[in-house]
């Protein structure tokens, strides 16, 4: 009896161990899913404030500063050097904000063999609704392989989201040194015709 009750507490203590770590590893994929989806949340928002910015600019460029422009010409670089900064700028934040789809066809059998990701709607959109159901219960038979497929999946979103960021950070900069540009061209336009530099 006294055997027993020595050889048992090993094996309750290895499934407590056991559970400890599956409800680490969910913890950890949770906290990461959650953690990409505020940060993507994060960047389509800049990338709205920056498309909202540039697209109120240009329409004032366009409707109040180019009819001026004929009767008023040194406003021709200043402006220009505006226009384009907010046009590229723009350019940016729209393809920040674009959703990426990938067009590749995907079958069962590419997913069953790790090929594509089935908790991607990028790939799964392509799979018929028999096949993505049975598909999805296959993983969840597999837990070394839902891992794995949660994994890349993890990686994925990882490269979107640094692909965001990164044209997102070139939107800005570009706004942030062609506004400077502008601004300081005209003011330097504006002082030459003026004769505030002696001209």
């Amino acid at each position: 009896m006294s055997d027993t009750q020595q050889e048992n507490p090993q094996p309750e203590e290895e499934k407590k161990d056991l559970g400890s770590r599956k409800r680490g590893v969910s913890d950890m994929f949770r906290t990461s899913y959650r953690t990409h989806i505020e940060l993507s949340a994060i960047a389509d928002n800049k990338s709205n404030i920056m498309i909202s910015i540039n697209g109120i600019i240009i329409s004032i460029i366009l409707a109040s500063i180019s009819p001026k422009i004929d009767s008023n010409p040194w406003l021709l670089i200043p402006t220009s050097i505006l226009l384009v900064t907010c046009m590229v700028a723009l350019v940016y934040s729209v393809l920040a904000a674009r959703p990426r789809v990938s067009k590749e066809e995907v079958s069962l059998e590419d997913v069953r063999s790790n090929r594509s990701n089935i908790l991607f709607f990028g790939n799964f959109n392509k799979l018929n609704r028999e096949d993505y159901v049975t598909g999805m219960e296959e993983l969840m038979t597999d837990s070394e392989r839902l891992y794995d497929t949660m994994a890349r999946d993890l990686y994925g979103l990882g490269s979107v989201l640094s692909e965001k960021y990164r044209l997102i950070r070139i939107a800005y900069n570009v706004f942030m040194v062609g506004l400077v540009l502008s601004v300081s061209s005209f003011i330097l336009v504006y002082l030459i015709i003026s004769g505030g530099f002696g001209f």
